[in-house]
C-alpha cells in the first residue's frame, strides 16, 4: 500500500518588517494590487531582506503580480529560510518537495516538523510511510500523521485512517507514545478527554465549505458507573474518530451492551472526536473485547 500527498501548499500569509518598501508592499497586496507589491518587494529583497524574499516566493507561488513560477518560488523562500526566516523554512521544505527535489525538501521538513508544523508533518509522515527518499519508518509515520491530523488537517486525518489498516498494533502504540513526545517538544496543548456535549456537533475542517452537521437532539446514555471488580491497568479501545460527535454517541449506545460496566470516554483529536471504553486491565483483554464487537472497527490503545 502507498499513501499519496494531496495537500494544498498555496497560501496568502505575509512577513512584515520594519523597512518602509517592505511594509507599503504590505498594504498593497492587502489592497489587491499584486503588481505593487511586488514592486515594492523587489529591490529590499535583492538587498538581502528576509521578509521581502519570502513575500516574493508567495507571489511567484500565487502567481499575484508576476506570472506563477515555482521555480522562482523556490529560489526566494530558499534565500529567506537560509536566514533563519521560519515562515519561509516551513514553505522551502514544502515547494522542494513539490518540485520533485524530495531528498532535499527532507532536512527543511524535519525542522518545520519538529516545530509542529502540520503541513510538514503530513508530508514527511507520508515520506516515511511510503520509504520515499527516507528510510521506511512506520512508527515515526503514524506519530507524525497522528500530530498533523489532531492539529485539524482533513488529508492527515483521511491518510491516517488508511495507516490503521497496515500499521500493526505494537507499532502503532509505540507511535501514540512517540505523538505525545513530538506534542511536549513542539509546546502544544496536551489533548485531554471531554465529556459528551449533545448539542455542539464537531465538524471536521474540509478543503471545500460543507454544511455542518445538525446538532444531536437525543441525549447521549449517562455513563456507566465503573464496578469494584474492573482493575484500570491503563487499557481502551477505541471504536473511531468521527468529525461528527452524534455519530460517536449513536455507535455507543448501539454497542454499549458488549462493553458491561466499562464507560465511554469522548476525546478531542483537533476537530474530530474520538470514541474510547474503558478502563480494562490489560492489552489482551481490551483486544477480546474488540473481537466480541467485530466487524465493528475496535483497537486497543493504552493511555
Amino acid at each position: 500500500m502507498r499513501v499519496m500527498v494531496g495537500l494544498a501548499l498555496a497560501g496568502a500569509l505575509l512577513s512584515t518588517a520594519a523597512g518602509a518598501d517592505v511594509k507599503a508592499g504590505v498594504d498593497a497586496w492587502a489592497r489587491g494590487d499584486w503588481a505593487t507589491a511586488v514592486r515594492e518587494w523587489q529591490q529590499p529583497a535583492a538587498a538581502g531582506d528576509a521578509d521581502a524574499q519570502f513575500n516574493l516566493g508567495q507571489a511567484y507561488k500565487l502567481g499575484r503580480g508576476v506570472p506563477m513560477d515555482m521555480a522562482q518560488a523556490e529560489r526566494w523562500y530558499a534565500l529567506a529560510a537560509q536566514q533563519g526566516h521560519r515562515q519561509a523554512e516551513d514553505n522551502y521544505g514544502l515547494i522542494l518537495f513539490q518540485n520533485g527535489k524530495r531528498a532535499d525538501a527532507v532536512k527543511w521538513l524535519e525542522k518545520s516538523s519538529q516545530r509542529g508544523e502540520a503541513r510538514s508533518q503530513f508530508v514527511l509522515g507520508t515520506m516515511l510511510f511510503n520509504g520515499d527518499a527516507v528510510k521506511k519508518d512506520w512508527r515515526r509515520a503514524y506519530a507524525l500523521m497522528t500530530r498533523a491530523s489532531s492539529a485539524g488537517l482533513p488529508q492527515a486525518a483521511a491518510t491516517l485512517a488508511e495507516m490503521d489498516r497496515y500499521v500493526p498494533l505494537p507499532d502503532r502504540q509505540a507511535a501514540l507514545a512517540m505523538a505525545r513526545d513530538l506534542e511536549r517538544n513542539a509546546g502544544r496543548p496536551r489533548l485531554t478527554a471531554v465529556q459528551p456535549q449533545p448539542t455542539t456537533p464537531a465538524a471536521r475542517p474540509t478543503p471545500a465549505p460543507t454544511p455542518r452537521a445538525a446538532p444531536v437532539a437525543k441525549a447521549p446514555p449517562a455513563p456507566v458507573a465503573k464496578p469494584t471488580a474492573i482493575r484500570d491497568g491503563g487499557w481502551r479501545v477505541q471504536l473511531g474518530a468521527f468529525k461528527d460527535a452524534g455519530n460517536a454517541r449513536r455507535l455507543w449506545s448501539s454497542v454499549s451492551d458488549k462493553f458491561a460496566g466499562r464507560q465511554p470516554y469522548y476525546e478531542a483529536a483537533g476537530a474530530n472526536t474520538r470514541l474510547q471504553v474503558g478502563p480494562f486491565a490489560s492489552s489482551a483483554e481490551a483486544t477480546r473485547a474488540c473481537a466480541a464487537i467485530r466487524p465493528t472497527p475496535c483497537v486497543a490503545v493504552k493511555r
